[in-house]
């Protein structure tokens, strides 16, 4: 079985994908923010998938400190084990979904640079503008009157 965690897996496919080491990526991230939304979108992913590969660290250690091999754990400590299983699979879920994170921003980048000499640049050019620009507030726009509101059905009695 492989001992490759989540964070490692991560930055392979982040290195392979941008062709640069973690650590540069990290620096060029920090200096020009607008450069490369993609890469900036993927390392914020990393960054929370770092925060989280932690927290299984933690709660990895404290369920061992309490499962240790002779130890009879007290009544007390029984709800702390369960605690901490419960957090450990937690963060793990939490883990696989930045991975998958991570897997989407770098299949979307892949996706947009094979379509920008195809036939497909320009709905990847619309669309990158189309997010780009302000939402609009939910609702109906404000050229279109509101609809009339509807009538109260009239009470009918039950008769019987």
């Amino acid at each position: 079985m492989s001992d490759a965690t989540a964070l490692d897996c991560a930055d392979a496919m982040i290195e392979q994908a941008w062709g640069r080491p973690i650590a540069d990526l990290e620096k060029s991230t920090s200096r020009v923010a607008a450069t490369d939304p993609m890469l900036r979108s993927a390392m914020h992913h990393r960054a929370h998938l770092v925060v989280v590969s932690n927290s299984i660290a933690v709660h990895q250690d404290r369920l061992h400190a309490l499962t240790r091999p002779g130890h009879v754990p007290a009544f007390y400590d029984l709800d702390r084990i369960t605690t901490s299983a419960s957090a450990l699979r937690a963060a793990y879920a939490e883990s696989n979904t930045a991975v998958q994170m991570i897997r989407h921003v770098v299949d979307a980048r892949e996706h947009a640079l094979t379509a920008a000499g195809g036939p497909e640049a320009e709905r990847v050019r619309v669309a990158t503008a189309r997010t780009s620009q302000a939402t609009r507030p939910l609702g109906p726009s404000a050229d279109r009157p509101a609809l009339p509101a509807a009538a109260p059905a009239p009470l009918v009695a039950n008769r019987r």
